[in-house]
């Protein structure tokens, strides 16, 4: 169940409950992070598969339409491939590059931009970037009332980082006809209810 792949802490269980489409891709990352990069440690945080050295490596994210491998350090971070995903809300420090199939997935330039989040993890005398900070999303009045009715949805997003918050927030206040932000509500709130960290969108 998706409820339950919120709540777990544990990797195979966090695996076993992810939506069918992601699943097989999770599963095949997974397991090429251990082999490409064999001493990071696995763990769940926010609904995310992550791997750490020291610190926070990178993370992946089963959604039901694609899959998404953070860096939490993405902005330091050459990409000459162009994985990383331009389209995306940019959060900080962190950078993602978004999957719906491992057909065409250049690995090669994956395992680059990998081993050197590993190799920047690990220099002790290099420290983060400093994070940029930006004016928080407003929370359009609507939405706030939608959270307040559903009391689940409400929960689960006052408990999401403000990354995903600013996303869910972004996704349901930018539609620019009224049906559309009725049908974004109604997805927001369905996906919080059960539990994700993120809205799958179709992107035109």
């Amino acid at each position: 169940m998706d409820v339950a792949r919120a709540r777990t802490k544990n990797p195979d269980d966090w695996l076993e409950a992810a939506p069918d489409f992601s699943r097989p891709i999770v599963a095949d990352l997974r397991e090429w992070i251990f082999r490409t990069a064999p001493d990071l440690v696995e763990s769940i945080k926010w609904n995310a598969l992550c791997f750490t050295g020291r610190k926070l490596v990178c993370g992946l994210s089963a959604c039901r339409k694609h899959v998404s491998i953070a860096f939490f350090r993405g902005t330091e971070l050459a990409d000459p491939a162009g994985l990383f995903d331009v389209g995306g809300e940019g959060n900080t420090n962190i950078r993602s590059v978004r999957l719906t199939s491992l057909s065409n997935l250049n690995r090669r330039a994956l395992a680059e931009l990998l081993l050197a989040a590993v190799d920047l993890d690990a220099q002790r005398d290099v420290p983060p970037a400093p994070k940029v900070k930006r004016a928080p999303w407003p929370v359009p009045e609507f939405f706030a009332e939608a959270l307040k009715a559903n009391k689940k949805a409400g929960r689960f997003f006052a408990s999401l980082a403000p990354t995903y918050q600013r996303e869910y927030l972004v996704w349901v206040s930018t539609a620019k006809r009224e049906e559309t932000r009725e049908q974004r509500l109604a997805q927001t709130l369905k996906a919080l209810a059960a539990g994700f960290n993120s809205i799958d969108r179709k992107r035109a």
